[in-house]
Order: C-alpha cells, then sequence, then structure tokens
C-alpha cells in the first residue's frame, strides 16, 4: 500500500508542475473516488451539490478521499493538500427536499455517493474554475469549485446489498446508519450517504449538508455503541494513552467511574485555527446519561473525539469516566478537517497504554508524561476538569462497601 501512496503522490507533483491552463477547461471525463459535497453556506434549504473529482481520469481514484488510509500511511498535511487541491467540486444548486424527487442532476449525486466503487464521470462547466480552497474545521480541505452544466454517469455503479437494503426500507434515518453500521461500512461512507438525502422514511427525506452530516454520523453511532457501553463494568485501573499525528497531541486518561466524558482543546499559537499570539482553549462536557444540547465549543471535534473512544470502551467491553485532552502545535499548519481528530485519537487508542492502581500515582504520571514528551503542563486542566470535580462530590455504591 506505501507503494500506492508514493506513486500517487509522485503523479500530482509532475501534475501540479505543468502549466495546467484552468480556464480552458470546460468539458471532461474522470473518475469520481466517489465523493459527493452538499455545502451549507446558502441560505437554508437551499444549497450547493457537487460531484467531486479529479480534472483527469484516475483508476486510483479512491485515494483522493481515504481518511482512513491517509492515517494508516501516515500521509503528512502536505499530501493531503495536495490531493484535496486536486479534486474538482462540479456543483448545483437544489434545495433539500430535492431529495425526494426525480431530479437528474441529483439523481446522479445519490448514485455516486451511496456507489462502493470508484464512478467514471464525464462534467461539463458553466464557467471558469475557482481553484481558491479553504481550509474548515469539519471538512475535508476543499480544492476547486465550478458550476455545473450537465453530467453523466459513464460506468456501472456498485452498491453493496446492504446499502441498497437500507435506502430502500421505509425506516428512519437513525435506523439506516445503525443498520449499515452493524454490517461494516465505516462512518465516512455513512455520512456521505446521509448527506444525499436518500435514508430515511419516504416523506421525510431530505440532504444534508456535509459538515452536518459528518457530526451527525459520529453523534448517532456513538450513542449507539455508549447505550451498550454504560452497562458494562468499570475498568478496574486508571488508565493512560497518548499520541500524536499531523501536529495533533492527545492524552486520553481513563478512570475507574461510571460514564462520563470531558474533551479539553488547546490552540497553540500559530496553529491552523489560532493565528494569535496567545494560547487558546474550549472544553465540553457530559455526564453518565449524555448530553441534550450541542456541544457547541469543541463543535465537531467533540462528536469526532468521543465516537472513536466509546468504539474501544465497547471493544474492551468496560465503562469508565474519560478525560480527553488535544494540543493542537503549530506542526498543524493547514486544517484538515475533523477526521484528523478521529484518526488521531484511533492512534492514541492503539498505542500500548500505561496501567496504575493508584489516582495519586496516576495524576502524577500524567503529569510527567504531558511535561516530558510534549512540554505541556496538564495542572491547569485537571484543577478546572468539571469530570474530576464530580469525582470527588459524588458517591457510589462502591463507596459504601
Amino acid at each position: 500500500m506505501s507503494d500506492i501512496k508514493f506513486e500517487v503522490v509522485s503523479k500530482l507533483s509532475k501534475f501540479n508542475m505543468k502549466s495546467h491552463e484552468l480556464r480552458k477547461i470546460s468539458k471532461f471525463e474522470s473518475v469520481s473516488p466517489p465523493s459527493v459535497f452538499v455545502g451549507s453556506k446558502l441560505k437554508y434549504p437551499q444549497v450547493n451539490v457537487g460531484i467531486l473529482s479529479p480534472l483527469e481520469g484516475d483508476e486510483k481514484a479512491w485515494i483522493y478521499d481515504a481518511s482512513k488510509y491517509w492515517a494508516q500511511e501516515n500521509f503528512s498535511i502536505l499530501d493531503v493538500v495536495q490531493l484535496r487541491n486536486n479534486l474538482l467540486n462540479s456543483r448545483f444548486k437544489s434545495n433539500v427536499q430535492d431529495a425526494r424527487l426525480k431530479n437528474r442532476f441529483v439523481e446522479i449525486a445519490k448514485e455516486i455517493a451511496i456507489a462502493s466503487k470508484p464512478v467514471d464521470v464525464e462534467i461539463e462547466l458553466k464557467n471558469r474554475i475557482d481553484s481558491d480552497g479553504k481550509k474548515d474545521r469539519i471538512l475535508s480541505h476543499q480544492g476547486m469549485k465550478a458550476s455545473l452544466k450537465d453530467a453523466k454517469v459513464i460506468s456501472n455503479v456498485k452498491i453493496s446489498q446492504k446499502v441498497d437494503k437500507a435506502i430502500n426500507d421505509d425506516i428512519k434515518a437513525v435506523e439506516g446508519i445503525s443498520y449499515l453500521y452493524k454490517n461494516n461500512v465505516d462512518e465516512y461512507s455513512l455520512s456521505k450517504i446521509l448527506s444525499v438525502g436518500v435514508l430515511g422514511m419516504k416523506k421525510d427525506k431530505r440532504m444534508v449538508p456535509t459538515r452536518w452530516s459528518i457530526t451527525a454520523t459520529d453523534d448517532m453511532i456513538s450513542k449507539e455503541v455508549l447505550g451498550r457501553v454504560r452497562n458494562y463494568p468499570w475498568i478496574n485501573d486508571y488508565q493512560l494513552f497518548f499520541g500524536e499525528f499531523l501536529g495533533n497531541q492527545y492524552l486520553i486518561l481513563l478512570f475507574p467511574h461510571f460514564w462520563s466524558f470531558e474533551l479539553f482543546e488547546l490552540y497553540y499559537p500559530g496553529s491552523s485555527w489560532n493565528p494569535s499570539t496567545e494560547m487558546k482553549a474550549s472544553t465540553d462536557y457530559e455526564g453518565f446519561y449524555g448530553r441534550k444540547n450541542y456541544a457547541s465549543n469543541c463543535a465537531g471535534g467533540y462528536y469526532a473525539t468521543r465516537f472513536p473512544i466509546a468504539e474501544y470502551l465497547d471493544s474492551i467491553k468496560r465503562q469508565a469516566g474519560v478525560l480527553a485532552i488535544r494540543l493542537e502545535t503549530p506542526s498543524y499548519w493547514a486544517g484538515l478537517g475533523v477526521w484528523v481528530v478521529r484518526e488521531s485519537v484511533r492512534k492514541a487508542l492503539r498505542n500500548k497504554g500505561m496501567k496504575f492502581s493508584s489516582r495519586k500515582e496516576f495524576l502524577e504520571s500524567v503529569y510527567q508524561i504531558s511535561r516530558a514528551k510534549y512540554k505541556f503542563n496538564p495542572n491547569e486542566i485537571l484543577e478546572k476538569s468539571k469530570l474530576l470535580k464530580d469525582f470527588k462530590s459524588q458517591k457510589s455504591l462502591r463507596d459504601f462497601f
């Protein structure tokens, strides 16, 4: 697989060195990874719906939208930016309720979004290509865009039987997501499927802007997983996991306690989302029964952090109180989207964790490792932590035996 990374990145470098005249491109044949983007910048319920594809046909088109693979192969920020910059978002305006109609462009977008393999497409543009890509906290790096004049699918679209069943059964969207997740459809595919409005009761089907569908998918799946986690016994000891990916450093503290979760995100000066000269921070929290409102401080990062932690606890059949700390360093110089959070946490949890029998020893080790490995003093966070304050003030049945 590493050979594929080298081959594709090398090809893109050569492609970028060409004097490619974007202004002259009006019609071309290409391959969608498959990928569709539903934009949220218009006044809802109006949305921009875009078919994503490179400007040239590529038999390895899947790699342009393969976050898990990028993480597995340790792509650099520049590798990902190059890939995304070479994707064109050929878009058209639509209403979210058009998902219920036989609109030709919407039907093409649906076909591409639910496909299990790359899709050959023919694209014709209305106007010049805009190559001013923008960064976003939730979305993968955005490349070129242009208005769509016409589009055709010119290959057979392959759809898995499970996806076909979920979109044709008259069930709620959350039930469709649950069914597909249990049948090994990952969250990246699920958010695409959710975004084009093929899930849900027939009378309720509607498109969902991609930034919303990503967070909604993380939230829906983790709530289902946590329904199981809350019934597991507590972990037996204190556990610490840590790791780093693309300039994002994570410390994940697990306490023998019932489920609760708190996230602190610290943005160093000069990092992607903090151009100032001062450290910035945000935090959100939930107790045993979860949250009733949106985690507006950490936003999509909250749900993208909670999801893989819930999966981990489910895999070991235990529950715990969890304090997660994210340090976004200046090495994270370009915002690539919330997938970086999700995969960074997974990488940290795959590392061999450290276990402690005593809370005092545990917190002292957290301090020492933070200082030695990340040059970071965690004491202020530990003092401000709502989760740790709750641990001190709440008594459980265990305290009486």
